[in-house]
């Protein structure tokens, strides 16, 4: 047991390590595309687009050692179960009040935590408090 949740915590600061390499090359393909002329909106669109595919294929190989695209569904809607989350939580906390980059930087941790549940799930068929059968 003691092995699993070593496990799950090295798999969890992988996944962070390997988000945090996700968001830079997010971040970089959508100010190449805006300095090239494309509107800010398109930019950002199409860096989604590409990116969602860069994630699901760093998470897939690197993080949970998946192959294939067969699970790349469930983890494009493991995805957009947690942008809603994202958006309907900084959405309650900019009513409260807060400031829109505090209430986000509040958000950072559970969001990443909730994504780390449900692409686990979606690339492994499992949680990540579950062990392999």
């Amino acid at each position: 047991m003691k092995r699993a949740s070593v496990l799950r915590k090295q798999s969890f600061m992988l996944f962070a390590l390997v988000g945090v390499m996700n968001t830079a090359f997010g971040f970089a393909l959508f100010s190449v595309l805006n300095l090239a002329g494309l509107p800010p909106q398109a930019s950002l669109i199409l860096a989604f687009v590409v990116g969602m595919m860069w994630n699901f294929m760093t998470h897939a190989r690197l993080v949970f050692d998946t192959k294939g695209f067969g699970k790349l569904p469930l983890y494009l809607l493991s995805y957009m179960m947690v942008y809603i989350f994202n958006a309907l939580s900084l959405e309650g906390l900019l009513i409260a009040d807060l400031q829109p980059i505090v209430a986000q930087g509040l958000l950072v941790l559970p969001a990443a935590v909730l994504a780390f549940i449900l692409i686990s799930r979606a690339l492994t068929d499992r949680f990540p408090w579950q062990s392999e059968t």
